[in-house]
């Protein structure tokens, strides 16, 4: 007897990994996340801001730091360049990740927001990712706002933050931002002893990543994943 053929073939999740990465750690934990999803057979597409005029980092100056921090409070926008035509395809997930300056999404993600966050994002399912020295509550709510405003659908939110302690953790990320080195301080260099996120913090992304891939494979929300671990934010 003659078998009918099977029409209804697995389809691949496809992912696109929308970001800003100024220090390179927005851009480690994404690469790490693409590695997690991988892993469970899921497509990533990488689309990263470009800002008409980079910014420099590191900043070079303590007055052009400080200048920079105030600006930023002030939600000051970084205009981009036009982004690829292919963020307009369809995808299963866009992850939208930046860092946090002064409370506030990064120039940069604020600009394409602004510019394209409706014609893009709308009626997506978009999860945030958010780089920041440890002060995000401020970052994530007002980009929940902006994104539902924009017509995306926000299930939950990454959040990974710098595992120095403060005041330290302040201070040292001020200092590598100036382009000084405190992790080689005799004094500063006892407490703060690297910039940025560590070797736990990768592999929790690349955790992270087969979780949302495994959750992507089932059609399961991603409201039911619990990020908020004590790895991510220590």
């Amino acid at each position: 007897m003659k078998k009918t053929p099977n029409l209804h073939t697995h389809r691949h999740s496809r992912v696109l990994m929308l970001y800003y990465s100024f220090s390179g750690q927005t851009s480690g934990i994404l690469h790490c996340l693409a590695n997690g999803l991988k892993d469970e057979g899921v497509a990533v597409v990488f689309e990263k801001l470009k800002p008409v005029a980079p910014p420099r980092f590191p900043v070079g100056s303590y007055l052009q730091t400080i200048t920079m921090m105030v600006t930023t409070l002030f939600r000051v926008r970084i205009p981009i360049k036009k982004p690829d035509s292919r963020v307009a395809d369809h995808y299963d997930l866009i992850i939208l990740a930046g860092p946090t300056w002064s409370y506030n999404p990064s120039g940069p993600v604020l600009d394409f927001l602004a510019k394209y966050g409706p014609k893009f994002l709308g009626q997506q399912v978009v999860l945030p990712v958010i780089s920041c020295r440890g002060y995000w509550r401020i970052h994530w709510f007002g980009l929940r706002k902006i994104l539902v405003r924009c017509g995306a659908l926000v299930p939950n939110v990454i959040v990974f933050s710098h595992p120095a302690r403060e005041p330290w953790r302040t201070f040292g990320v001020f200092l590598k931002i100036v382009g000084k080195a405190p992790e080689r301080h005799r004094f500063i260099g006892r407490f703060y002893k690297r910039f940025g996120h560590n070797r736990e913090q990768m592999e929790e992304a690349e955790r992270f990543g087969r979780e949302i891939g495994v959750a992507l494979k089932n059609a399961t929300s991603l409201s039911e994943i619990d990020f908020r671990t004590t790895v991510a934010l220590p």
